[in-house]
Parts: C-alpha cells; sequence; structure tokens
C-alpha cells in the first residue's frame, strides 16, 4: 500500500508545466483533505530529494507563501504563468483541473 507521503509526492510531480496546485487540492487529490499542512511539510522536506516542481504550490488564494517567493515567481513565469505585483496567480486561468477528480470541491 502506497503511503500517504508517497501520494503527495506523485500528485505534486503530476502538477503539468504552466499550471498550479494548492496545498488543500494536493491534499485532497492524495487522499486527506484535511492535510495541507502536511503537503507544506514534504515540499519543504523532501523537494530537492525528489525534484519535485515545488514552484507549482501556491495558497489557497493563490498567493505564493514561500520565503522564497522571488525565486519561486522567477520559475513560474518561466512557465508563463503570470504573477501580479501581490504575488497572486489567476487560479482560474492557472489552476491544474485533473480530469479524474470532481471539480466542485476546488479553491478559488
Amino acid at each position: 500500500m502506497e503511503s500517504f507521503t508517497e501520494k503527495i509526492i506523485q500528485t505534486i510531480r503530476d502538477i503539468p508545466i504552466g499550471k498550479v496546485a494548492t496545498y488543500g487540492q494536493i491534499a485532497r487529490l492524495a487522499g486527506n483533505p484535511r492535510a495541507a499542512r502536511q503537503v507544506a511539510r514534504v515540499l519543504h522536506s523532501m523537494s530537492a530529494k525528489y525534484e519535485l516542481p515545488w514552484h507549482r504550490v501556491i495558497n489557497a488564494k493563490g498567493e505564493i507563501v514561500v520565503s522564497d517567493g522571488y525565486r519561486q515567481k522567477e520559475l513560474l513565469e518561466k512557465e508563463n504563468i503570470s504573477v501580479n505585483e501581490k504575488m497572486r496567480i489567476q487560479l482560474e486561468k492557472f489552476q491544474w483541473m485533473p480530469e479524474t477528480i470532481d471539480n466542485d470541491w476546488l479553491e478559488g
């Protein structure tokens, strides 16, 4: 059986280039909608080891909230994701919407 951490890692890897996902969205897709903080922990501790596209993960408001926000902004803009002066991304335009889920619960 696959662990929840492994499911988080795989879900983050699945975010396509040019799209973003929220911490809560990743938690739901991985099987535990109440585990957004665990997603943040996995990103913080395992991004380098698993070469995760950490820069594609943002908060539920569409905001960049990591300490290296300018690096995240730069990486997102390289993927043609617009980031405004308030470090916010338009979720309605750039949020990843996997076809295999019920989109009614997505933030944004």
